[in-house]
């Protein structure tokens, strides 16, 4: 459970709750039964005054924990939620299930916002177009700057608040389970799902034994990229579709007159044109249940996806990245991030 340290029994003492606040540098304390269930918070001022009224230095720490805690239903989440937390100076925020359990601790000092998804990051590509570089080391794991090219995605997709993330491997694995473990060194929880054979872009989800949401947020690992996880998330609800593409527009300018033809005739003449395309950026949110439509054990892309729901007539939507995006493929792409990571933040 990420967080984990702010988190006590209702058995603890009051001695034991003063010697764990010491460790956790004086922030609040949540006390769950045995159940996991939430029944309170504690501070030092708590404490403090419990003891002004006589309570023991023995007595469990329920007698003087605050029962008006404040937390967030998993499903419930919202950027305006967020927001008035934020406002009041709350800093950490127990996230409960529906039946009041709680599955995490978050730090709102550090995110920006809480995203109710699930991340899959693909990394079990062999990067053979980066050799000898990848001769020994998976490309997810090549430095661009001071860190992996994967850390940076890492990173931004828990300052979303994306808590869990699963990470599909393959080609030299396991170097990625030593150097993430089980993600509670970054305060979030991180799985991994090894393929026996590829399995394309997708198919390996459905080796994925649980999500804990109705969303899937699935990314190549090989992109670096500051995209707004947040923005994406909202038009994906507000446009009510059941996918969304991350997409990078690409103009393209013709240097002659275009004729626009309809048969033999001619309907219009357009001189030096641009147009816009709209490149895939190997960023996708769609809703768990499109699960259904990608076949167990088979190698699956996200393409082959996109192409099974559009005949269902399911409804996809368009995301133009608007900010920096690269997809680092080819030595001249390492080498334009090693470049372009001292000038953007990431």
């Amino acid at each position: 459970m990420p967080n984990s340290n702010y988190i006590i029994n209702h058995t603890y003492t009051v001695k034991e709750t003063l010697e764990k606040l010491n460790e956790s540098e004086g922030r609040t304390l949540f006390v769950i039964n045995e159940n996991k269930e939430l029944l309170g918070s504690v501070t030092d001022g708590d404490v403090r005054r419990a003891l002004l009224r006589g309570i023991n230095i023995d007595d469990q720490v329920i007698e003087v924990a605050n029962k008006s805690v404040r937390y967030i239903v998993q499903n419930e989440i919202n950027k305006n939620r967020i927001n008035e937390l934020k406002a009041e100076n709350i800093t950490l925020i127990p996230i409960v299930n529906h039946k009041g359990a709680v599955i995490s601790i978050v730090d709102l000092s550090k995110k920006k916002t809480i995203l109710p998804i699930d991340a899959v990051i693909m990394a079990g590509g062999k990067g053979t177009r980066l050799r000898p570089l990848t001769l020994d080391t998976p490309k997810p794991l090549l430095k661009v700057g001071d860190k992996p090219i994967v850390e940076y995605n890492i990173d931004r997709l828990s300052y979303f608040g994306i808590n869990h993330l699963n990470i599909t491997i393959n080609y030299l694995g396991e170097q990625l389970v030593n150097y993430f473990g089980d993600g509670k060194d970054k305060e979030i929880s991180i799985k991994y799902v090894k393929e026996d054979k590829p399995l394309g872009t997708i198919g390996s989800l459905k080796l994925v034994e649980d999500f804990h949401n109705d969303c899937i947020l699935l990314m190549n690992s090989d992109l670096l990229t500051n995209i707004d996880f947040e923005d994406m998330y909202n038009e994906f609800l507000n446009k009510e579709g059941d996918m969304i593409i991350a997409t990078v527009p690409y103009k393209v300018t013709i240097p002659y007159g275009v004729v626009e033809t309809e048969g033999t005739y001619v309907t219009n003449l357009k001189e030096k044109p641009t147009y816009t395309y709209y490149s895939n950026a190997g960023i996708y949110i769609f809703k768990k249940e499109c699960l259904g439509y990608v076949p167990n054990n088979t190698f699956f892309n996200a393409t082959d996806l996109i192409d099974h729901l559009l005949k269902s007539n399911r409804k996809i939507i368009n995301y133009p990245i608007l900010g920096y995006w690269l997809d680092i493929g080819k030595h001249e792409d390492f080498e334009k991030a090693q470049e372009d990571v001292k000038h953007i933040k990431f």
